[in-house]
């Protein structure tokens, strides 16, 4: 039995509000209550709460107003397994101090809502997510959505065992029974390179995202092959956490031990920190001798103060797709398992 200490070091058991008074606990309405204060039959009362069941106008009517004076609702998990779907889908989102992943799961759990289900989102680094997804297996999930992260063996073993869908924003993972939604992210960032040498820019910088995420890999592939089609090589590169703190500090150190004159930031919070420390640290006159360029176009991007050239990665696009992949293998759980492109878009503003 659980205790707590006051101030006067005094221990109250959990169960009383003051010394020997005992908190009195309401008992859960029942639908069984429902039917005896009725005075109807218990399937009666659950037809009553059945869309389009049949039962007689009257008797629908008492039932309700018993329910409401009792103060009884029904258990929606239970009446929706009946049609066996929970409407529980699962949300892990990595990452969520990359301000697209927070942006993303909010508009993410606002759909899912809006769809009729129940998102329980999960958050933390890899590590915190591998540990809390497994417990949240043992719920019955209409599906997994992750977003950010990758998943171990034993995750995809046991969705597997349990036939919880998959789908995963932002990498392509291929499994029979995962779908996939990406945004073309070599594509978006030759298309800003080419674009900044067509403007005369020549010594290029890429700070890129945590070591091996996929995404910021296949930004830096863009880069570089946009570059060797100029016959041009990559000035320098480093790395940061996907948070402005992050870029602000490695591009102060890149910025001043190499002469650039184009930094491309694989997210947008990156390059609003390299933006900071180039413009009040360093001195450096953006746009006239140095380009910065972000991705994900994220809402601070458009902020006056910032004002950043970036790559759009379009969030209403994405989730459209996620959510008609998982009506679709809801539908159809034996579908083979789809990779959705998102393509960038080039924003162009006052940075770049």
């Amino acid at each position: 039995m659980g205790f707590f200490t006051c101030d006067e070091g005094v221990k109250l058991n959990l169960r009383e509000r003051t010394i020997g008074t005992t908190v009195k606990r309401n008992k859960r309405v029942t639908a069984t209550d429902v039917a005896e204060a009725a005075g109807v039959s218990r399937s009666a009362v659950s037809r009553a709460f059945t869309p389009n069941a049949y039962l007689d106008a009257e008797k629908r009517s008492h039932i309700m107003s018993t329910a409401l004076r009792l103060g009884y609702r029904p258990n929606a998990l239970a009446a929706s397994l009946q049609g066996k779907r929970s409407n529980l889908v699962a949300v892990a989102a990595g990452g969520m101090n990359n301000l697209y992943n927070a942006e993303f799961t909010a508009m993410l759990v606002a759909r899912l809502n809006a769809a009729g289900k129940w998102p329980i989102v999960i958050g933390g680094s890899e590590a915190v997510l591998e540990e809390a997804i497994l417990p949240v297996l043992s719920y019955p999930l209409d599906a997994l959505i992750v977003r950010g992260s990758s998943l171990s063996k034993q995750v995809f073993e046991d969705c597997a065992k349990l036939n919880i869908p998959l789908i995963f924003s932002g990498r392509i993972i291929e499994a029979t029974f995962a779908d996939c939604v990406s945004c073309r992210n070599a594509d978006g960032t030759a298309q800003a390179t080419r674009q900044l040498i067509a403007k005369g820019r020549r010594h290029f910088g890429f700070i890129g995202g945590p070591e091996g995420l996929s995404s910021s890999n296949d930004r830096l592939t863009g880069i570089r092959q946009a570059l060797s089609e100029a016959g041009l090589e990559l000035t320098a590169l480093a790395q940061s956490d996907y948070t402005y703190e992050g870029g602000r500090d490695v591009a102060g150190k890149l910025l001043s031990d190499h002469h650039i004159d184009a930094l491309l930031c694989a997210n947008d919070a990156t390059a609003l920190g390299a933006l900071s420390v180039a413009r009040y640290g360093l001195h450096r006159q953006v746009p006239q001798d140095l380009s910065i360029v972000g991705f994900d176009d994220i809402a601070q991007a458009s902020w006056p103060e910032y004002d950043l050239t970036t790559l759009r990665n379009p969030l209403d696009q994405t989730i459209e797709e996620i959510l008609r992949l998982l009506q679709e293998r809801l539908t159809d759980p034996g579908k083979p398992n789809e990779q959705v492109y998102i393509d960038p878009q080039l924003v162009q503003r006052g940075t770049g």
